[in-house]
């Protein structure tokens, strides 16, 4: 075992950077050169190889929009369960069809592949360019399925900070009380990319809070699978990633 990786107990994979949205807080940026997906093969095999080697709690698939190749998240999370991997999650802005019974088909498709938690990114951000209707479609489908399912808001400034954007999320939280969905703390948005250009004005640059979402490179506890096959300083389109595992010095 790298000693490097001893506390490693998360598995995430960017899934694919194309997306359904055109949020102005998103720190990936305009996703113009979204490319496609990562290979579903791989990362499932990546999934069990790591698993085999370190106590893997979580497996969680984002993007962009995950859910624009559901399959293959499919296969992610089915390897996650095959593995025994306690917790197999998903973030998703809801919006991948504005078909019913293809909305449908797919929540069913997460819930057989073993998904048990949803988180849904609904907020004033997504809600400038997604409908909200298809989003509380496949809300109620999965929430059918028995999955667990809770709100995933960003926050500007922080959840109690009075400004235009956190009025109108919590006005859309409070639109979707009536599907029974439970509240997520959400996350609070960190300048970089579009929340950096667009939202400017909301944030003290001399006053930057450290992103919540860089791990120390001497403890790592959770590594991150770009939707290039890109991992740690290697890419498993070219290498095996227990030899990358291995490999890896901070």
């Amino acid at each position: 075992m790298n000693p490097y990786l001893k506390n490693l107990k998360k598995i995430e994979f960017v899934v694919t950077y194309a997306c359904t949205g055109k949020c102005k807080h998103c720190s990936e940026g305009d996703h113009s050169a979204c490319g496609a997906a990562i290979d579903p093969a791989l990362a499932a095999d990546a999934v069990k190889r790591i698993a085999q080697e370190y106590p893997i709690r979580t497996v969680m698939t984002f993007g962009g929009e995950p859910l624009l190749y559901p399959n293959t998240v499919c296969e992610i999370h089915a390897a996650a369960r095959d593995m025994g991997i306690e917790k197999r999650q998903i973030i998703t802005n809801g919006f991948f069809s504005k078909n019913d019974a293809r909305i449908a088909e797919v929540a069913e498709s997460l819930a057989l592949s073993g998904v048990n938690d949803v988180l849904l990114s609904v907020d004033a951000f997504h809600q400038e360019t997604i409908p909200l209707e298809p989003v509380k479609t496949f809300a109620s489908q999965i929430k059918k399925h028995g999955v667990r399912i809770r709100l995933q808001p960003a926050w500007l400034v922080g959840p109690t900070d009075d400004n235009p954007y956190n009025r109108r999320t919590r006005e859309i939280i409070n639109s979707l009380w009536a599907l029974g969905l439970d509240e997520n703390e959400g996350n609070i948005i960190f300048p970089e990319g579009n929340a950096l250009k667009y939202l400017g004005e909301y944030f003290d640059m001399n006053n930057t809070p450290p992103n919540p979402y860089q791990e120390d490179p001497t403890d790592i506890r959770a590594i991150c699978f770009s939707a290039n096959g890109d991992i740690l300083g290697g890419n498993i389109y070219r290498q095996n990633i227990a030899e990358i595992l291995e490999l890896y010095s901070p």
